[in-house]
């Protein structure tokens, strides 16, 4: 029950409504291959009208090649789940092992590796993104590469922070004491109470990672094989989709980079209210 927890219980039914979002979301995008025809998306093999509006047969329209828009933008979606996802992943990875050991490491090693997040972290991660898009080849691969390595500072000093706190906590000195060694008491100490802000800052990165890898494909830095989101922005916005009134052809990648960075936005807010009993209101 929620009851004397209006807050906290609105938080967590949000979390809730956005996993069976992101649940739908990812299903939809691993079984595209099986429930449509990918020759729907070979520009060579379509017949529709040119940004045809939505109609019974296109429900979402058609785009400048006749395509299905409803289709480009289910397509779209594994494509930018994936890298939303890897990037997250990668960020958050590096910045916790980071973080783990400017916290437990020597003083000269943990000021060696904070002046170098200090410096990643006053530079422009897009910036820096768009510069490593440009230098290497173009692909999914790249831009999961380019959002993980510029976008891992923040999650450094968050996971340095929480490391430090834990490690002042008398079981942990006790640890110490008893004559554990770092490696011992970072995994069965420190790590337990690190963790859940790891996953929430997880989750979040997602959201983060999706509007970035959306705004490369949008600056056309994306893999030009691939449908995204971004991509399918960049092209309506390229093809005189706006001047054409083509407002189907804008609505739905933008409704969906908007409503799937929402409901990773509201499931990253709920994990916490749960994982960090100072965030829980009292009942």
């Amino acid at each position: 029950m929620c009851r004397g927890a209006r807050g906290g219980c609105a938080v967590r039914r949000g979390g809730v409504v956005g996993g069976l979002v992101l649940v739908v979301v990812a299903l939809l995008a691993v079984v595209a291959p099986w429930v449509t025809d990918p020759a729907g998306l070979d520009v060579t093999r379509v017949d529709g009208p040119r940004l045809g509006a939505p109609s019974g047969e296109y429900w979402l329209g058609t785009d400048e090649n006749g395509r299905s828009v409803l289709l480009l933008t289910w397509w779209g979606a594994r494509v930018s789940l994936l890298v939303g996802v890897a990037a997250a992943v990668l960020s958050v990875g590096i910045g916790t092992l980071v973080g783990l050991v400017a916290a437990m490491a020597g003083a000269w090693v943990s000021a060696v590796l904070m002046r170098l997040t200090d410096f990643f972290l006053v530079l422009p991660s897009l910036v820096l993104a768009i510069a490593l898009s440009t230098v290497l080849e173009r692909g999914v691969g790249t831009i999961v590469l380019a959002i993980g390595l510029t976008s891992w500072p923040g999650a450094a000093r968050l996971v340095r922070a929480q490391t430090l706190a834990v490690a002042a906590r008398p079981y942990v000195e006790r640890a110490h004491a008893l004559g554990g060694g770092t490696v011992h008491v970072v995994v069965r100490h420190v790590l337990p109470g690190v963790v859940p802000l790891v996953v929430v800052n997880t989750t979040l990165a997602v959201g983060t990672a999706i509007v970035a890898e959306s705004t490369l494909a949008f600056l056309g830095l994306g893999d030009p094989t691939a449908v995204s989101w971004g991509a399918m922005l960049r092209t309506a916005s390229s093809t005189g989709a706006v001047t054409a009134g083509a407002w189907w052809y804008l609505v739905p990648p933008g409704l969906a980079i908007a409503g799937v960075v929402l409901a990773v936005t509201v499931c990253g807010r709920a994990l916490e209210t749960v994982l960090d009993p100072r965030l829980r209101e009292p009942r």
